[in-house]
């Protein structure tokens, strides 16, 4: 097995794990410094959530899971300071961003929780708009969950119980990757692990829409000096190319092989597009699917006290109710 790193750093506002040298094109726009900003006039309760203690956990930091032209794509991955007799479930956190911003690091806090609550995570990177178009980070994902199988006896994880967790437009990512798990036409072609599949067993979605094609989404490229996170997302807005807008959207691939879905919500219905008819969709197939609704809250609520506690209590809940 890798060496197991301890994390002996506690740095506020954003956890940055060991230094990774970065020679591709990076959107630093939304960190979570910027949020707090932009929430502590409105929230002045709100506090930014740190890393944890290191003494509660094991770390293993920037493992390279995929490497593309030279292009190495990392996760931090944490587990439970002492080895359960039996395997145990594992939990692929995404950042959100608008697909274009964000890292890794902000997810660093919730996989440490989760970690001490008896779950290995990994908190992934993944690439985004600025470096590559749709679908170049979903084939990343499904490299992420396939790693995390074929390495699954080095990380004690039941690869049988593997749950994809995100926020925002990672919370997109992550529905779309539970969704599609047995679609190999989102899988990179090229990919490292042949013959590995990419189905995950349950899927969390912290405010990320479900359908691209809402007008609360698609409807903001009316000014074309201001492309939406779509447009850039998918190299195009709705109008010129909608196939796209379709096909990423996780609605439409609802079925009886989709996996047990929790959705924590703000209150604003922007972050619920595409939620409800998905749910609806999921009922003929008696898939079971949960709704928490966060009232009086940012959008990126997990990202602070008071409410980051909350979503991590949901999150533990439902994870120990599924698996």
């Amino acid at each position: 097995m890798k060496a197991l790193i301890l994390i002996i750093l506690l740095i506020p506002f954003a956890v940055f794990s060991q230094k990774v040298t970065q020679d591709f094109p990076t959107d630093t726009s939304f960190t979570v410094y910027s949020a707090f900003q932009k929430i502590k006039n409105q929230f002045p309760d709100a506090r930014p959530v740190q890393s944890f203690n290191p003494e509660y956990f094991l770390s293993d930091l920037n493992v390279i899971y995929s490497e593309i032209e030279g292009r190495k794509i990392h996760m931090d991955i944490f587990s439970p300071l002492k080895k359960p007799g039996s395997l145990i479930p594992a939990v692929l956190l995404i950042h959100g961003g608008g697909w274009r911003s964000g890292n890794k690091s902000h997810m660093v806090p919730l996989a440490q929780k989760l970690a001490m609550e008896g779950f290995v995570t990994a908190a992934v990177e993944y690439r985004l708009s600025a470096e590559a178009l749709y679908p170049a980070g979903i084939h990343d994902l499904k490299e992420a969950v396939k790693f995390l199988k074929k390495n699954a006896s080095d990380y004690n994880i039941d690869s049988t119980r593997i749950a994809v967790l995100g926020c925002s437009s990672g919370a997109t990512n992550a529905t779309f990757l539970g969704t599609t798990g047995s679609l190999s036409k989102f899988e990179d072609k090229n990919s490292g692990f042949q013959g590995i599949s990419a189905k995950v067993q349950a899927i969390i979605n912290i405010d990320g829409i479900i359908d691209f094609t809402d007008p609360a989404e698609s409807g903001k490229d009316n000014n074309p000096a201001k492309p939406s996170a779509g447009a850039y997302y998918f190299g195009g807005t709705y109008k010129q190319i909608p196939e796209k807008w379709i096909e990423a959207s996780p609605v439409n691939y609802a079925g009886a092989q989709t996996p047990s879905i929790l959705f924590i919500n703000s209150s604003l219905p922007r972050y619920h597009a595409g939620r409800d008819e998905l749910i609806e969709n999921l009922k003929q197939f008696n898939i079971f699917t949960d709704v928490h609704t966060i009232m009086e809250t940012p959008h990126p609520f997990w990202l602070f006290y008071p409410w980051f506690n909350e979503t991590e209590n949901l999150v533990v809940n439902f994870l120990r109710e599924i698996f």
